[in-house]
């Protein structure tokens, strides 16, 4: 809790909300780190959490990585086009919205030929497996935060 009021300058209504069990919230932090350390690139693991954000509808994490995206320095349009569900016009960006709903739709089996799409857009094995931690770590999140009704 120390570590998310630093960063943020407070605690969090979710982050407060999640802390009502400690292991779940820490889980999140350690895996939101790992998640944060990969070799995904920035806007790469945001289109990540914004794809489980929208799929689940978690109007918090919705939120939050939309302002996320805009410290990236992503358009607008980037935001606008994960939350309607639509293809982003960076080709390279699309690639992970894609695999990333692949992923969860497929329960992980996803067809060698959308796993080649995957990588041909420039993207490794690795890159494909940090896709599944992501959307391991972002669904914890978006569901304890529907769970717990956060605002």
């Amino acid at each position: 809790m120390r570590k998310t009021a630093a960063a943020f300058g407070k605690v969090p209504d979710a982050v407060a909300r999640l802390a009502e069990s400690p292991e779940l919230l820490n889980g999140f932090v350690e895996l939101s780190a790992a998640f944060e350390g990969s070799t995904l690139d920035p806007l790469a693991r945001e289109v990540v959490i914004m794809t489980v954000a929208v799929r689940n509808e978690c109007h918090v994490c919705v939120a939050l990585h939309t302002g996320k995206l805009r410290a990236l320095g992503a358009a607008p349009e980037v935001a606008a086009a994960l939350c309607a569900g639509r293809a982003l016009d960076d080709e390279r960006l699309d690639a992970v919205r894609v695999f990333t709903l692949e992923v969860l739709v497929a329960a992980g089996a996803v067809e060698e030929d959308r796993l080649a799409a995957f990588l041909a857009r420039g993207y490794s094995e690795r890159n494909a497996l940090e896709v599944v931690l992501g959307i391991g770590t972002y669904t914890m999140s978006t569901l304890a935060n529907r769970l717990t009704r956060a605002v």
